[in-house]
């Protein structure tokens, strides 16, 4: 029997399972007892190391982690029924305080003011912050050089925070706010509901000033407002100047050098006639760089009026085209007064002015010619040049001209004359019947 316990030893090292074994000592040992007893006596080889992970230690004011939960049951204004709230934590690694918000919707801006708040509530930031892979974050994860989103990394930069996304599938790298996740979840909210945001927030604000921080770490054995208020010192500061939030979008340089954003136009040099450029759109400003290497190419004032378009003479195009003088034709057709205008438009504006000439010579296919002509000459004495305000004053004088055609009276059938020096006696027309039958 011993030679048989140390054969199974043997063929369990070579990880054989227990009914293979079974199987190979029926048939070459004899072996006449059940299945559970080899299974037993194999359960009780095989020992697992139990997993060692490694313990991180961090300086004061070195890292924080951030993450996104599930907030507790909230009344949601829109659809009236109690729904799940994102739960936005970030925790400071060393004295593991937290600052808690929950949010319906979230974006990279959403997700980048966030953060603003939390360095604002813990009044400085810290040199890292560790996230997942989330795409609020991380446009593009990757095992090594993982590309983080532009708008939060500007934001990150603005603080001086350099962002340290956690490698794919490796969740505890930032166990301490998945803690903090767990222990707000399970101890603060558990079984809660509330009927608003703000209410929730309240409260958590209030959980964690009064519960969260005032207790003993179980891990450090410290009150995490003690290690706080140790960590506070070690904090960057705040910057003075507010971030300025922006969007961005892709667009192409049209031939007059020029790209369109929110119906504007926006001179887009030395950039290249129908190549891509980032546009990036600030409050009051318009930046201009290029999509590969982000270099800022110009900078603009915001256009707030539709149709304006900022391009200095220097850079507009003068020499007509084939475009240009097709569209001159088609003004010719209408009248002089749209000729005359169009001319006007380019002379002035060189190749960019086709645009605004397009949309006048369109409205022909819509308005009669006289009508046109009529809305061209009074938009010229209020100084109006655009598409859009001529094709306002042709409806309006069209509208007039249909009015004043329902008001005009009727026409009614005239009645018949009896009596003329050229009209004769019925007597006399019947005698002239009579002879020519005779005849």
């Amino acid at each position: 029997m011993k030679d048989t316990g140390e054969w199974i030893e043997a063929q369990v090292r070579l990880g054989r399972n227990a009914m293979a074994i079974y199987q190979e000592l029926v048939d070459t040992r004899g072996f006449t007892f059940a299945y559970n007893s080899v299974k037993r006596f194999c359960r009780g080889l095989r020992q697992r190391e139990p997993e060692q992970f490694d313990r991180l230690e961090f300086l004061p004011g070195e890292e924080c982690q951030v993450d996104y939960g599930e907030g507790a049951l909230t009344l949601h204004p829109k659809s009236g029924k109690y729904r799940r709230p994102r739960l936005f934590i970030m925790t400071l690694r060393y004295s593991r305080r937290s600052f808690r918000k929950t949010v319906w919707k979230s974006s990279s801006e959403a997700w980048a003011r966030l953060h603003e708040e939390a360095f604002h509530y813990f009044k400085g930031t810290t040199c890292y912050v560790v996230l997942d892979n989330l795409k609020e974050g991380v446009i593009k994860p990757d095992l090594y050089e993982p590309q983080i989103n532009r708008l939060y990394g500007a934001v990150l930069a603005h603080y001086g925070v350099i962002a340290d996304p956690a490698r794919i599938r490796d969740p505890d790298r930032k166990g301490t706010v998945e803690s903090a996740i767990q222990h707000t979840q399970s101890t603060a909210l558990k079984g809660k509901r509330f009927a608003s945001l703000e209410e929730q927030n309240a409260y958590l604000m209030h959980w964690e000033e009064k519960w969260a921080a005032p207790r003993i770490h179980g891990r450090a054995k410290r009150q995490v407002e003690e290690m706080y208020q140790a960590e506070r010192p070690h904090l960057r500061p705040l910057p003075l100047v507010a971030f300025q939030y922006f969007s961005e979008s892709t667009r192409t340089v049209w031939d007059d050098t020029t790209i369109q954003v929110d119906n504007s136009w926006y001179a887009a040099g030395p950039a290249r006639i129908g190549t891509q450029v980032l546009a990036r759109l600030y409050a009051t400003e318009l930046e201009i760089r290029d999509l590969t290497t982000l270099k800022l190419l110009r900078r603009h004032p915001r256009a707030y009026r539709k149709g304006e378009v900022q391009l200095p003479d220097a850079e507009r195009v003068f020499n007509p085209s084939r475009q240009t003088h097709r569209i001159l034709d088609l003004a010719h057709a209408i009248g002089p007064k749209t000729h005359t205008l169009c001319l006007a438009l380019f002379d002035q504006r060189g190749r960019e002015a086709q645009k605004t000439m397009w949309g006048i010579v369109g409205l022909g296919r819509r308005f009669p010619a006289r009508i046109l002509e009529q809305a061209v000459e009074t938009a010229v004495i209020r100084e109006h040049r655009s598409a859009k305000a001529i094709r306002a004053i042709a409806e309006d004088l069209l509208q007039v001209a249909l009015a004043q055609m329902q008001e005009q009276p009727t026409p009614t059938t005239a009645s018949l004359t009896q009596q003329h020096e050229l009209i004769r006696e019925p007597s006399m027309y019947a005698e002239f019947f009579n002879e020519n039958i005779r005849l």
